[in-house]
């Protein structure tokens, strides 16, 4: 560090240090905005640090705005507006590098570093993770050891200590603000809600289901929702996440039924017979910008939200789980559910002949397939074992990286390429079973899961997103079949790692969630650490707010009561905080505290004091700016305050306060 000060002067180091932390705190938004934002940035930090260490002069304004017109006018072509998150945030990015360049007084410098303070805040409009919190919090840090370096005057403490001073003053601001997370009225939903582009970037499976899309969302391993079961967990096998029931079929693409009285909210409870025990599960639902909840099959009574009173949530006509509102944020919601039932057991195949529908023209090879296997099955239930059979014996390849299919996919599929993901094989025996008069529909959701040893929760990721069939047969009604049992069953038995082994990185690390690697058992830790976070930080909504403070003996609370409470422990915890400054603060003694009064007489007069200045110093200041009597009179004040405060022997305290009073009377 002393070096460093030896190469640079200390505005261009406090300059430095102030564009290091602008870096830091663009740092988060690199991976949201476009690419030719960032590139600007990078291009407008590297020209200011160039001008900061040759010397040269800031640019003047008529090359900067032009510079500035042309980043406004890529914002609009690439948004088509300055409103909205993703515009917005964009032009406080390309400011901030902007401002830095037009530098020239300290207000610009203020400017700078509470332009920095706001964005920090803007990255949580992405992210709300722990990584993001402790990035945010060395932003802060940053900022604020930069704000204090260009507060110093003379000598300036080394780096590291105004980092930890910067630090200090961080730290003493986050009792405040866990009172503030704990007591400060909640609303529901997230503040920054913005309209238009506030759901974008969400990942899930969507409403409808073609070729090769499940497989490409199963390369995912991000978190879908989580699990904590009242009891013991069911056996994988039987952890089918019941999702999408979708009906329609046009050729290629899968879709929901368009009559709206299969999402109605009115159950026919006799058309259902549970068996066994009830499963009940907490779930924690990431946001994925849609209406469908998740449930294992088959669900039985309508999910508990917690925390949305006003959100209804219901089991329809088809037994999906849904909500009245899409799922733009985090949710967590209780729902019981059967392993073991009979649904529609007593209707007739006319009642579903919606299931029976295919579109003309369409795979005639796989109609013409299933006539023939009618014809040599004339059961249901036997010509259902027969196709799964079938998909055992002619080496059919499961799949995350399927070749393309063209108009009849299922024909290409069934019999040229014979390699697909779980969609494929739905897709195909739904066809089939149609082809040969059975009521079949494909149901889409998740499969499995990943118990997380640490936590106990369930890990539901994109990776287990799953395609099924439900086939209708009569006497025993709606029977769930997968057909991708018939061809990997290792991955409705242990996980979809045994059914397509991972490649590169992942398979060299042997992140297998059954593996007990090195690896996997941090990751399993860091999935446990941010489960935690999102439980109890980011799922800390109203009702959870209003079930702390029950549980600290405040019943029935409500807004203004929650406030009068935060203001008043506020006050406290800022009191309690203040007692050891105010305790430590320094003395000033009675004498002292005399010639300070002379002194800011004197400011008022003629001219102030220096804070290096000692009393013979001010005194030789005053020659030249006093009238002689007035000289007089404050020279005998400050030598006689000089000999009592720094000689020997001069006497009684109490005795020369009351000579130095006096003689402050007189300079009056």
């Amino acid at each position: 560090m002393p070096l460093f000060r030896t190469i640079l002067s200390r505005d261009k180091a406090d300059t430095l240090l102030l564009i290091f932390a602008c870096f830091f705190v663009l740092l988060p938004h690199a991976e949201h905005v476009k690419w030719w934002v960032s590139v600007s940035c990078a291009l407008l930090l590297t020209w200011r640090g160039w001008l900061t260490l040759s010397g040269r002069r800031l640019p003047p304004a008529l090359l900067l705005l032009p510079v500035a017109i042309l980043m406004m006018a890529g914002v609009y072509l690439t948004h088509r507006t300055f409103l909205g998150r993703e515009a917005g945030v964009t032009m406080l990015v390309l400011l901030l590098t902007c401002k830095l360049l037009e530098m020239h007084a300290k207000r610009d410098l203020f400017v700078v570093i509470f332009l920095g303070f706001f964005l920090l805040l803007t990255s949580f409009f992405y992210q709300q993770t722990i990584f993001a919190a402790i990035l945010t919090l060395t932003g802060l840090c940053l900022l604020l050891t930069a704000q204090l370096s260009f507060h110093y005057t003379g000598a300036v403490p080394p780096l590291w200590q105004r980092l930890k001073f910067g630090a200090g003053i961080l730290g003493m601001a986050i009792p405040l603000t866990i009172i503030a997370f704990l007591l400060f009225p909640r609303i529901q939903g997230p503040l920054w809600g913005l309209p238009g582009d506030a759901q974008s970037g969400r990942s899930g499976l969507s409403g409808s289901m073609s070729p090769g899309n499940i497989s490409e969302l199963a390369q995912s391993e991000e978190i879908a929702f989580r699990v904590r079961f009242d009891q013991a967990a069911p056996a994988k096998p039987l952890l089918y996440w019941r999702g999408i029931v979708m009906n329609q079929f046009d050729g290629r693409n899968w879709s929901q039924e368009e009559r709206r009285s299969a999402y109605s909210s009115t159950q026919n409870v006799d058309k259902i017979t549970y068996r066994g025990q009830p499963i009940r599960q907490e779930i924690t639902l990431e946001a994925n910008g849609q209406n469908w909840l998740f449930a294992l099959d088959m669900p039985s009574s309508n999910p508990e939200i917690e925390g949305a009173a006003g959100s209804a949530a219901f089991v329809n006509r088809l037994m999906e789980t849904r909500r009245d509102q899409a799922t733009n944020e985090r949710i967590k919601y209780s729902i019981t559910s059967y392993t073991s039932y009979s649904l529609d057991a007593d209707s007739s195949k006319e009642a579903q002949a919606s299931s029976l529908a295919l579109p003309e023209s369409y795979n005639p090879r796989t109609q013409a397939f299933a006539n023939n296997l009618r014809a040599q099955y004339q059961d249901d239930q036997q010509l259902i074992l027969a196709v799964l059979d079938y998909f055992r014996r002619e080496s059919y390849v499961y799949t995350l990286e399927p070749p393309r299919l063209g108009r009849n996919s299922a024909d290409e599929f069934l019999f040229d390429t014979k390699a697909g993901f779980c969609e494929h094989y739905a897709s195909a025996f739904v066809l089939l079973m149609r082809s040969a008069g059975i009521p079949a529909r494909v149901v889409t959701g998740y499969q499995g899961g990943e118990l997380n040893s640490v936590d106990g929760f369930l890990e539901i990721r994109q990776s287990n997103a799953h395609a099924w069939t439900e086939v209708w047969l009569e006497g025993k009604g709606w029977l769930r079949v997968d057909p991708t049992a018939a061809v990997a069953p290792e991955r409705v038995e242990r996980s979809l790692n045994y059914a397509v082994p991972r490649q590169g990185l992942a398979g060299l690390m042997n992140l297998s969630p059954a593996s007990v690697s090195f690896f996997n058992q941090v990751r399993m830790q860091w999935s446990a650490v941010n489960n935690s976070w999102n439980q109890w930080v980011l799922n800390y909504n109203p009702g959870a707010q209003r079930s702390f403070l029950n549980s600290l003996g405040f019943m029935k609370v409500d807004w203004t009561q929650i406030a009068l409470l935060f203001f008043i422990v506020a006050s406290l915890v800022i009191g309690l905080m203040a007692l050891p400054l105010i305790r430590n603060r320094p003395r000033i003694t009675a004498l002292d505290k005399v010639y300070f009064s002379f002194c800011r007489k004197m400011e008022k007069k003629t001219i102030a004091r220096a804070l290096h200045e000692g009393p013979k110093a001010y005194l030789e200041k005053l020659r030249t700016s006093l009238p002689a009597a007035e000289f007089e009179d404050a020279e005998r004040f400050l030598t006689l305050y000089a000999s009592a405060r720094y000689g020997k022997d001069s006497g009684p305290e109490s005795t020369l306060i009351r000579r130095l009073k006096t003689l402050l009377a007189a300079c009056r």
